[in-house]
This record gives structure tokens, C-alpha cells and sequence, in this order.
């Protein structure tokens, strides 16, 4: 990382139990879930989230009341033909997935909730997505997609590979990984998604002047009842979307 972005670190999903619906996204991605006290991590088997190619994971925290908590972040996940795609909701659904109806309409991709409630899209095979691996795109709801993909794209030095008015899509430089997409939306949103982003700096660099530089770029700070002890720093997009800017990994000795 040359020190002027932040990597994109994984998917923070709030829970009231972390570990039920850890287990149930590890099943789902085909990784491996990892519990300590109050939080459940998901990642590949052998995952190492201070290298720079480590992919995007998703780490789900509990909270006393997940109701109360409430972003504008959902999953896409990938398939590879429409028997893929099939075999992998009555997967879902077997393993506690509902059907869900967010007004989506006839359209190709099947919309579900996870077992707290928090809507997620299996998607039918596209080429675009087909090296990303499970988690296809990391889709955020917002008003004004071009601006985002601004915000987002100088924070992390992602590439915009679409943008519009109505929708932009991001990806890392590398070419590697999930894509990350803004889609626009008018009205009030009537379903749930508990999850927002997670970033990192790299290996031994400076967390608040990664901060600061976020805050130039339109960030504001973010009380989500966080207090003044803890490791990361809570910043709001330029929508008011919080996200948390971990402390980077230490320096190798």
C-alpha cells in the first residue's frame, strides 16, 4: 500500500447472536467461523487479514438489541449457472434463509433475509462477477451514486469501473475481490440490514492521518456509542454512512 488508501477489510454485521449467525454465513461463503467473546469472525480457511491481498471477510458483533441498529448495506453473492444458483438458496433456506420481498418485483436474482432478518441477494451468474469469489458486490443504498463512488473511490484508491447517475460500481486495483456498489434509491428504505464497512491502513501506518484525510475528503465523525476506549475510529460518509477505520497492523520487527 503506497499510504494514500485504506483496504477494505470486511463486512461488520450486528447480531444478537453472534455466533448462531456467524455460523450461518460461514456455511453460506464456505469459510470457517471463529468466535471469542462478543463477536464471530468469517474468513476463508487460513485467512490473515494484515496482508495487503487478504480478502474481504465479514465480522459480526452482538449487540443487546439488534432492532435499534440500522445501515444501508447489503451482500450480493456470486453463482456460476442457474443450477448453481438454484442449489444455493435451497442451501440458504435449509440452513434458516427466508424468501424475502422488498418490492424487488420478477427479477432474476432471489432476494433473502438471514436468520436475524438482515436481506441479502442471491444473484443468477454473471460475468462480471465471476472471479470475485462468494461475496459478489457489497452493495450501499444511497441518494447520489456518483458522489459516492467519489468519496469511496479516492478513500480506498478503488477503480470505478461503471458509474451513473443512478448507479457506480468500485473495485479494488488489484482486480481482485468483491466489488463495492452504490445504488441509488428514493423513498424510505422498509427492511433491515445491520451491517456496515469495516477499513484498514496498512501495515504501520499512521491511523489518524488516515483519518484526517478521510475527513478532507467529506467525512465527519461518528458517535455510535463507541466511548473513548477502543482501537478504531467511527467516521460517517458523505451520506451518513458510519463506517470504522481500524488501527492498522504493526510494523514487522
Amino acid at each position: 500500500m503506497d499510504g494514500m488508501g485504506l483496504r477494505l477489510v470486511q463486512v461488520n454485521v450486528k447480531a444478537g447472536d453472534d455466533a448462531g449467525l456467524g455460523r450461518f454465513w460461514a456455511q453460506a461463503l464456505g469459510w470457517v467461523a471463529r468466535s471469542v467473546p462478543g463477536a464471530t469472525s468469517v474468513a476463508p480457511v487460513g485467512f490473515d487479514w494484515t496482508l495487503p491481498d487478504a480478502p474481504v471477510c465479514v465480522d459480526v458483533i452482538k449487540v443487546p438489541d439488534p432492532e435499534t441498529v440500522g445501515y444501508r448495506v447489503h451482500v450480493d453473492l456470486a453463482t456460476r449457472s442457474a443450477e448453481h444458483q438454484q442449489e444455493l438458496v435451497e442451501r440458504l433456506v435449509g440452513l434458516g434463509a427466508k424468501p424475502a420481498d422488498i418490492g424487488q418485483g420478477d427479477v432474476p436474482w432471489t432476494v433473502l433475509a438471514d436468520p436475524e432478518g438482515n436481506v441479502f441477494c442471491v444473484l443468477e451468474p454473471r460475468e462480471v462477477y465471476r472471479d470475485t469469489g462468494p461475496i459478489a458486490a457489497i452493495v450501499v443504498d444511497c441518494a447520489d451514486p456518483r458522489a459516492m463512488a467519489g468519496f469511496w473511490g479516492a478513500a480506498m484508491g478503488w477503480t470505478p469501473h461503471e458509474v451513473t447517475d443512478d448507479y457506480a460500481r468500485l473495485r479494488a486495483a488489484t482486480a481482485s475481490g468483491p466489488y463495492l456498489e452504490f445504488l441509488r434509491v428514493r423513498g424510505e428504505r422498509r427492511w433491515w440490514n445491520r451491517a456496515h464497512l469495516d477499513v484498514v491502513p496498512g501495515r504501520g501506518e499512521d491511523q489518524a492521518a488516515q483519518v484526517a484525510r478521510l475527513r478532507g475528503l467529506g467525512a465527519t465523525p461518528a458517535d455510535v456509542g463507541q466511548g473513548d476506549d477502543v482501537s478504531w475510529v467511527v467516521l460517517a460518509d458523505p451520506e451518513g454512512n458510519e463506517f470504522c477505520v481500524l488501527a492498522p497492523p504493526e510494523k514487522e520487527r
